[in-house]
């Protein structure tokens, strides 16, 4: 799932950057969600705020109320993954950018070839985005792009025989085997138990005795079997 947060204070121009995406994402079969705003309020500072994956915003740099250059400072401070997109009617304001080292894909005027730069931006967004550590598969016509660091754990359900990818903001269930989504991510998915795999680094505490395993969000699994004790030394 990639995440478009979009701003602008003009309505024609929030439905370009939407209709531009969708343009974009046509030729993807990658799930994808556009959150559109009109200004820097309350609801934006929640999804900005909000632990979902591979958000790409597309600032509007001057609104009524705020900066977007303030707000990418702020995106900044606690986000280095996701992408920065900055639109504006004044390119005289792309040398103040470039001074604060704000990590942003493109700087695009919205009366210069807006359309073509938007959706080549985009389409370099998604790139961007495939480089970073990120478990990718496809499954049922969809392509799954899901940030490795965001995964608690897998596990695979013999009734439906199904894998459910367990996040801190929902639960994947796709039809890929277990052993395929570890092969995609060897170095960092850990296998506890035939029908589980645990991401390490959000492990805070491993009970042998009780085949107990704690994570970072407080969530426990009980999928850890004898057979793979050993993967767990020093925990």
């Amino acid at each position: 799932m990639v995440n478009f947060i979009a701003v602008d204070d003009f309505g024609h121009i929030l439905t370009m950057i939407e209709e531009n995406i969708n343009k974009a994402m046509i030729s993807n079969n990658i799930e994808y969600q556009i959150h559109s705003f009109f200004d820097y309020d309350k609801k934006f500072l929640e999804i900005m705020n909000k632990k979902i994956p591979n958000k790409v915003y597309i600032l509007d740099i001057e609104t009524k109320s705020a900066s977007g250059i303030d707000i990418a400072r702020k995106i900044r401070a606690n986000d280095v993954d996701s992408v920065i997109i900055f639109v504006t009617a004044h390119n005289d304001l792309g040398s103040l950018i470039l001074q604060d080292q704000l990590m942003f894909l493109a700087f695009i005027c919205k009366y210069d070839a807006f359309d073509i730069k938007l959706q080549k931006a985009i389409n370099k967004s998604l790139d961007l985005l495939n480089q970073k550590t990120i478990l990718r598969f496809k499954d049922c016509n969809t392509l799954y792009m899901i940030p490795i660091k965001d995964i608690i754990y897998i596990e695979r359900d013999t009734c439906e025989r199904k894998c459910f990818i367990k996040t801190e903001y929902t639960t994947y269930k796709v039809s890929k085997a277990l052993l395929e989504l570890k092969e995609l991510a060897p170095n960092s998915l850990k296998q506890s138990h035939r029908a589980c795999l645990v991401n390490m680094d959000r492990v805070r505490k491993v009970n042998k005795i009780d085949n107990k395993i704690e994570f970072d969000t407080g969530e426990n699994t009980y999928l850890l079997s004898d057979n793979y004790k050993r993967e767990f030394v020093g925990c």
